[in-house]
C-alpha cells in the first residue's frame, strides 16, 4: 500500500530518482522518460473522461476508462520495477496478459457496433473525441517511450502489448464516441490541392 505523508523528500535534487528496489537512476533516463509518457496519458484520458462524466450514455465508457487510468499506475510500477523476471508478487506490480486481453476484448465488442472505415479519420468530431485523439497520440508516444527503454533495460513484454493496445482501444473509442454524436471526420486526400 502506498502512503504519501509528505511530498518532497529532496532526495531528487541531485537529479535521480528512485526505482521500487531502492535503486537511484538518472531523471534523465530512458525508464523515467517513459514512465513520464504514460503518466501524460493517464492524464490526457482523465481530461477525455470528464468531458464524458456527465453523459448518461457514456457511463461504460467512463467505468472503462477508470479501469485503465488504474492500469496506467500498475505499468508506471511495472516499469519503475527493475529486473528480468516478470512475475507479479506482494511486492511487485506487474501488467499480466488478462490485463492485455481486457483491452483486445473491449476493442472487438466496441469494433462490432461500428461501420467499417473507408478512409482515415482526423482528429475530432466533438470535444470528448478530441480529447480522446489526444490521449491516443500521448499513448503512441508512451509506446515509443517504452520502446526505447526496452533496448537499454528489460521490460516487461507484457507492458509493452498493454501499451500498444492502449492506442488502439482509444482510437476505437473516438469513433465510438463521435458515433453518438457529430460522427467521424473523415480525411480526404489531397482535398487542398
Amino acid at each position: 500500500m502506498v502512503k504519501l505523508n509528505k511530498i518532497y523528500t529532496r532526495t531528487g535534487d541531485d537529479g535521480t530518482t528512485g526505482l521500487v528496489d531502492g535503486s537511484r537512476i538518472s531523471k534523465s533516463d530512458a525508464r523515467l522518460h517513459a514512465i513520464g509518457e504514460v503518466d501524460e496519458a493517464n492524464c490526457a484520458i482523465g481530461v477525455a473522461v470528464e468531458c464524458l462524466e456527465s453523459d448518461p450514455k457514456a457511463t461504460a465508457l467512463v467505468r472503462d476508462l477508470r479501469r485503465i487510468q488504474n492500469d496506467l499506475f500498475d505499468l508506471g510500477a511495472d516499469i519503475a520495477t527493475p529486473g528480468s523476471s516478470f512475475e507479479p508478487s506482494p511486492m511487485e506490480l506487474r501488467i499480466i496478459p488478462a490485463q492485455v486481453q481486457w483491452l483486445e476484448d473491449a476493442i472487438d465488442r466496441a469494433n462490432e457496433e461500428l461501420p467499417a472505415l473507408t478512409s482515415f479519420i482526423l482528429p475530432g468530431g466533438s470535444i470528448p473525441a478530441a480529447h480522446m485523439h489526444m490521449a491516443r497520440a500521448i499513448s503512441r508516444r508512451a509506446e515509443r517511450a517504452l520502446v526505447a527503454a526496452s533496448q537499454s533495460v528489460a521490460i516487461n513484454p507484457n507492458a509493452l502489448e498493454y501499451i500498444n493496445r492502449l492506442s488502439d482501444y482509444l482510437f476505437v473509442l473516438c469513433r465510438v464516441i463521435n458515433a453518438s454524436r457529430n460522427g467521424d471526420v473523415m480525411w480526404v486526400p489531397g482535398a487542398s490541392r
